[in-house]
């Protein structure tokens, strides 16, 4: 196969190169885009490849016309419009493959490497990781590889030699690069991808349906990084807070939909005790307003570019959606006391549960209250009496307890008896409220894992957890997690329900135990430098760059002013250089090789080792040198060129050389 693409037409060879590199940038969108955009796609390129090996005619301009407006009908359908950002790029890759089947001229082969470096750019609407980053500075250097095979002679020159000359052209391109980076000034909305690029991720909801966090435990996506300032606290401590639940209609718990709890006296009324944890956090996009803190933070974390504001529930909340990767600074106190101390009228909200639901869960709270053993039994005694039964009840924690039916919590405390943390959460808070013990919901999430390589700690969006809070006399609202009772080792150690796995990691895990989570670490610890240099390097981080090299108060004006002093600096750089270089080299041989440059297409051949008398003698042989002719104007220019330089009739050779390059431009050459 290697030997038949060897002596195919270079036409063809490049052609077949060109699908491929067209194929490499596209293949990170087939999950992005519409099934049948991705098929079109395919069965373009492998059309259009088959016809470059047979050396077939191209398809004739009504294919074109029929399958553009079969593709416009289409993204109509699919996106009810052409324009907007998935519309734009389901376009975008169609006309790309469509112009490969037009390819005739030099002129079709540039609109096709422009098209494929704007699908190259549009796969950072879906994805900045590094992995994207990388696959595409492959694909940057096979497009220019072919840009400069396009330029290159006829003949069938090496796509290695093209491919040599794009990777020095990148790695020159690549300070200009760096320096644009670092200081052009990043103004929304002009910098950065779309609001809606990250549309779609996984993670915690603004509601909680039974066996809705039980769907994020297999998903090993990161959900943010922490990184302690000094010892981190010890896991069981490692609680995240998110939304606060406490509104329930039978199957699904949300936020309350009015504040009137905090009108009516369930107000933060936040004490802490003891020394804080200080510790930042480099949050992954997650199109949700919220601000994920260890429990509980006090300080506004105020994240650049954000407002943010605590809610009386403790959770931070900032002003609009976090669609890109965000990094603040928090601390937070482990020991803390919230909420009324005193029973208020706005805890009646944390008591409510729907007409006729979970009865028998409603007379399990009458038998625990009625049992002499809990007799007299305030709040606390309650809730270890529910603990124990949860320890001792043959209770367990399941990813798969199967569909709860609509009295979920009389089917967890009586029937299945397993569930995930939101099946132990809701049926614990329920039953606490039918005991009449004000209760809610906490999600967020628990623990993480520290990566030994960079220190860092990342929780994961298997880490999506579940707790309840109730409110007790004299100390307002306390944190209960039923899981610990059910799974002590889901908080203590870090015990995961995970998914098996795929056959690559079973290999690597049977040939070396510790060999998978050693490159697990290691690419972890890359991808988190990669976030927090490049995919954060946030306005704030170029003005810190500016005062490190002596702007006192340095604003994005002080970015433009260094940005335009360096462009101009590397201008008079490049325009020294230039003088250097001309001044190395003999202009005398410059212009020679000029001369032979516009003779050769004549047929007059000579080498570098040539001389002008040799050149006029040639031109003499084939335009004769009569009166007044082409060839004796060069001829007596040849001749005149040689005495320059080894017998100048004047002093001033450098004006007898500026008067020979002046003729030079006035000569008739031949074309």
């Amino acid at each position: 196969m290697l030997s038949r693409l060897n002596t195919l037409p270079r036409d063809a060879r490049d052609t077949l190169f060109l699908l491929v590199v067209i194929a490499w940038v596209l293949l990170p969108q087939v999950n992005e885009l519409p099934l049948w955009c991705s098929a079109l796609a395919g069965a373009v390129l492998i059309w259009r490849g088959r016809l470059a090996l047979l050396a077939r005619p191209l398809p004739g301009k009504w294919w074109l016309v029929a399958l553009l407006a079969l593709t416009i009908a289409a993204t109509v359908a699919t996106h009810r419009t052409l324009l907007g950002r998935d519309a734009g790029v389901t376009m975008l890759v169609v006309l790309l493959t469509l112009k490969t089947l037009e390819l005739r001229a030099r002129r079709d082969a540039f609109v096709v490497f422009f098209l494929g470096f704007f699908c190259m750019l549009s796969n950072f609407f879906y994805s900045q990781s590094l992995l994207t980053a990388v696959s595409m500075l492959i694909g940057l250097l096979g497009l220019l590889t072919m840009l400069v095979n396009a330029h290159l002679p006829v003949g069938k020159p090496p796509l290695l030699q093209a491919a040599k000359t794009a990777s020095w052209m990148a790695l020159l391109g690549a300070p200009v690069m760096l320096v644009l980076f670092l200081f052009f000034p990043r103004l929304a909305p002009l910098w950065g991808v779309p609001g809606d690029a990250m549309t779609g991720r996984s993670g915690l909801s603004g509601m909680m349906q039974v066996g809705s966090i039980a769907t994020l435990a297999l998903d090993q996506s990161v959900a943010m990084r922490i990184k302690f300032e000094g010892p981190p606290p010890p896991q069981q401590d490692l609680y995240f807070r998110g939304p606060v639940m406490s509104d329930f209609d039978g199957q699904q718990w949300r936020p309350p939909r009015f504040n009137s709890a905090e009108r009516y006296g369930v107000t933060a009324n936040l004490t802490l005790l003891g020394e804080p944890i200080r510790y930042e956090v480099t949050l992954e996009p997650t199109t949700r307003p919220w601000l994920f803190v260890m429990e509980a933070a006090a300080q506004n974390p105020a994240p650049p570019g954000y407002q943010s504001l605590m809610q009386a529930d403790l959770q931070w909340l900032v002003n609009r959606p976090i669609l890109d990767l965000v990094r603040y600074k928090a601390q937070s106190h482990v020991n803390f006391r919230h909420g009324p101390l005193e029973r208020v009228p706005g805890l009646q909200e944390f008591l409510n549960l729907p007409s006729g639901s979970n009865p028998r869960t409603r007379a399990l709270a009458d038998e625990i209250r009625g049992d002499p053993r809990n007799a007299g039994a305030d709040t606390a005694g309650l809730v270890r009496a529910v603990m124990d039964r949860l320890r001792t009840g043959g209770y367990s924690y399941t990813l798969s307890p199967g569909v709860y039916g609509t009295h979920t919590a009389d089917e967890f405390w009586f029937d299945r008896k397993q569930g995930f943390c939101e099946h132990i959460a809701s049926s614990f808070v329920i039953l606490m409220r039918a005991m009449g013990i004000p209760a809610r919901i906490v999600t967020g999430y628990q623990g993480g894992k520290m990566n030994t390589v960079d220190g860092y700690w990342t929780v994961r969006q298997s880490d999506a957890h579940a707790w309840a809070e109730v409110w007790q006399a004299g100390q307002g609202w306390v944190r209960v997690d039923p899981t610990s009772a059910v799974a002590p080792t889901r908080i203590g150690d870090f015990e995961r329900l995970a998914a098996p796995d795929g056959v690559v990691a079973q290999a690597l895990r049977s040939f070396s135990p510790t060999l998978l989570a050693q490159m697990s670490l290691f690419w972890e610890a890359v991808n988190n430098s990669w976030n927090q240099w490049i995919l954060n390097y946030t306005q704030g981080r170029q003005l810190d760059l500016l005062k490190d090299i002596g702007f006192e108060s340095p604003s994005w004006e002080d970015l433009s002013y260094v940005l335009l002093g360096l462009i101009i600096g590397a201008a008079l750089l490049g325009a020294g250089w230039t003088l250097w270089d001309r001044a190395q080299h003999d202009p005398w041989l410059r212009l020679l090789a000029r001369a032979r440059k516009r003779l050769a297409p004549a047929g007059i051949a000579s080498t570098p080792a040539t001389s002008p008398r040799q050149l006029a003698l040639l031109v003499e042989q084939k335009y004769g040198t009569g009166p007044g002719g082409q060839g004796q104007a060069l001829h007596d220019w040849l001749v005149r060129l040689e005495l320059q330089r080894y017998a100048s009739a004047s002093g001033d050779g450098r004006l007898e050389l500026n008067q020979l390059r002046q003729e030079f431009d006035r000569l008739a050459w031949p074309a």
